[in-house]
């Protein structure tokens, strides 16, 4: 069965791009695997229909010569491929596989021995049906119109411009049990063709939720700050935006709260930057460990993070924040350094109505400001 089909044992890891396109050794090496299997297996249907060709001959149906003409011819098809691709020439083309030329080549090798053999050709237009569905599963639909046109003018010749009575061998009972094997095996490669079909399927669905997932994790990455895991300042400023947008239009309360890590460069100047950015981590968790699933929390620049609170009034979100104040005072930040205390300070505020973002955090800003200046360790409220 001559066909020109994708890769057999991995039909998706063909890598895109098409000439021009510069491939790791690797792939290389991969794709021409690949064409070695794929020959394999079309050289060892060239041999299985040979053998049925010779059972043929011994029944006295067909010549005995013509098993192992038909087997030459493929197999020479077969071998020209092969030297083409571990050559490297097959990589200069877009479709590397060559489907358009190795399914012409393999029509014409059916359609001459059915005129030579017209006595067994409903065998070859049996395999011609196969190499057809194989080489449609690799091609574009540009090549698949040619192949078609090509096989349509090639069956419209022998059956219109020659006299040629293609039989179907089963005047005895060996003629009979060779052509039901012709049929099992037709019908067992058709089979396998959906099988393949399947499995490319499968594992195209598999690879695209690999790709999304894969690119999830990328957009997700490209969100977060490196050095807490909290949302970077962009993504932490869209969630503002649309939070602001949400709940002025249900007409929801929403706090926001900027929050900042005290005497933080005395932090770095007498611990070291290592130590300092502990601190910032240890920090970004315990924050994360007392929020609520709601809450979007972000670093907002240096030591400063912005706490989104969705849904919550300012006298509420100042209790939120006093207990988180608390918490993080209480930790035992000697862990680090003995003696080492860390304090935060935080200015509250809740939206008004018809404000922007810039308004809401300015205001935030001066109640930080306010904190700090009456001590720090506090929260304040705008």
């Amino acid at each position: 069965m001559g066909i020109a089909a994708s890769p057999v044992l991995n039909p998706t890891a063909e890598t895109p791009g098409g000439v021009g396109k510069k491939l790791t050794a690797d792939a290389l090496s991969r794709r021409s695997r690949q064409r070695r299997q794929m020959q394999g297996m079309i050289g060892a249907s060239y041999v299985v229909d040979a053998i049925i060709l010779l059972v043929y001959a011994h029944a006295g149906t067909t010549s005995a010569t013509i098993g192992p003409a038909f087997a030459i011819c493929g197999l020479l098809s077969v071998t020209g491929y092969v030297a083409l691709s571990e050559a490297g020439i097959t990589e200069r083309f877009r479709d590397h596989y060559l489907v358009v030329p190795q399914s012409i080549v393999s029509m014409i090798i059916m359609l001459a021995f059915t005129y030579i053999a017209p006595e067994v050709g409903a065998m070859f237009l049996c395999t011609l049906f196969v190499v057809f569905a194989f080489s449609s599963l690799r091609a574009t639909p540009w090549q698949t119109a040619v192949v078609w046109t090509a096989m349509a003018l090639g069956l419209a010749g022998l059956f219109l411009l020659t006299d040629k009575p293609i039989s179907l061998p089963h005047q005895t009972y060996l003629e009979r049990f060779v052509t039901m094997t012709v049929f099992i095996l037709t019908i067992g490669r058709c089979m396998f063709i959906g099988i393949f079909s399947s499995a490319m399927r499968d594992s195209l669905y598999k690879s695209g939720l690999a790709l999304k997932e894969a690119n999830k994790r990328i957009e997700e990455l490209a969100e977060l700050d490196d050095l807490t895991g909290s949302f970077n300042r962009r993504r932490i400023m869209r969630f503002l935006d649309d939070e602001i947008a949400r709940a002025q239009r249900v007409d929801a309360p929403c706090s926001i709260a900027l929050i900042d890590l005290d005497w933080f460069k005395r932090i770095n100047d007498t611990y070291g930057h290592p130590i300092g950015d502990e601190v910032l981590r240890t920090f970004a968790i315990t924050v994360f460990a007392n929020i609520r699933a709601v809450d979007r929390f972000g670093r907002y620049g240096g030591e400063e993070f912005l706490l989104l609170l969705p849904d919550t009034p300012r006298e509420t979100a100042a209790r939120m924040l006093d207990r988180l104040r608390e918490i993080i005072a209480d930790l035992d930040w000697s862990a680090f350094s003995p003696g080492m205390r860390v304090t935060v300070s935080a200015g509250v505020a809740s939206l008004n109505p018809n404000e922007t973002a810039d308004s809401f955090l300015a205001r935030a800003d001066s109640a930080l400001y306010k904190a700090k200046a009456q001590g720090r360790d506090r929260i304040a409220s705008a």
